[in-house]
């Protein structure tokens, strides 16, 4: 596999998982890696953000769509700042249907974002029922239009965008290489539509059972960047090995 020459970047989602030996786990297993041409970022929850001293990168997984007040359980974008967080994940499937945010919600919280200079990766993805019924890119695009309406196609270039097939999230279900692809090739030409330029730099993450095991044959194809990892950013020495995947 031929190193892209868009950056690529990794993002382990502990979502709410984790302790305090798995910080130290992860610190040791990272700081001892080579991993150049790439960024790697660690998304704990907020607990944890003031334990990691290392070089690795922090992510939030999530973020008030307000500044500050009366919003009992939010963080804000500049609690997150002064814990060195540089990364926040916004419209997490997880986050659309537990915590029932809508596209325009999120739009919001992106923009909030990027007033922060921080970087969103961005969610986007279908569950089956919508790729079997054929609306998969309206679907798509629908997601994708309601940050271009709020922010704008020129803030996409301080945008990471993650593509989540939400039938493939902890199911063992994975999209084939083909089927990532597809949809990566999607994403970038809607964006293309209004900015050729940032649909060609923008980096696109696949998230979605990736493994160690087929992270190699995903992050190969022409418009995958590297992964959104879940469940394998868990073990150490299977997000390095995905690390490794995406780095070579």
């Amino acid at each position: 596999m031929q190193t892209k020459s868009r950056r690529q970047l990794v993002a382990g989602n502990w979502k709410m998982n984790g302790d305090k030996a798995l910080v130290e786990q992860m610190q040791k297993h990272l700081n001892a890696a080579n991993l150049e041409n790439m960024d790697v970022v660690i998304c704990p929850p907020f607990p944890y953000f003031s334990l990691f001293n290392s070089a690795v990168k922090l992510g939030s997984q999530n973020i008030s769509q307000f500044d500050s007040g009366a919003h009992t359980g939010e963080v804000s974008v500049s609690m997150l700042k002064e814990f060195d967080c540089e990364y926040v994940i916004l419209g997490h499937s997880e986050r659309r249907a537990d915590n029932f945010e809508s596209d325009e919600l999120v739009a919001s919280k992106v923009e909030q974002v990027l007033k922060a200079e921080l970087t969103p990766i961005l969610c986007v993805g279908e569950p089956e029922s919508v790729r079997e019924n054929g609306t998969l890119f309206d679907y798509i695009a629908a997601q994708l239009d309601a940050v271009l309406g709020r922010v704008g196609v020129s803030q996409f270039s301080n945008i990471v965008l993650a593509y989540e097939p939400i039938w493939a999230i902890g199911t063992g279900k994975t999209a084939s290489p083909a089927q990532a692809q597809e949809v990566h090739a999607f994403i970038r030409a809607h964006l293309a539509k209004q900015d050729d330029n940032i649909a060609a730099n923008i980096v696109i993450l696949y998230g979605g059972s990736v493994k160690g095991n087929n992270a190699q044959e995903l992050f190969s194809q022409a418009d995958v960047d590297g992964g959104l990892i879940g469940g394998a950013s868990l073990n150490p020495e299977d997000f390095l090995s995905i690390c490794q995947a995406a780095n070579q």
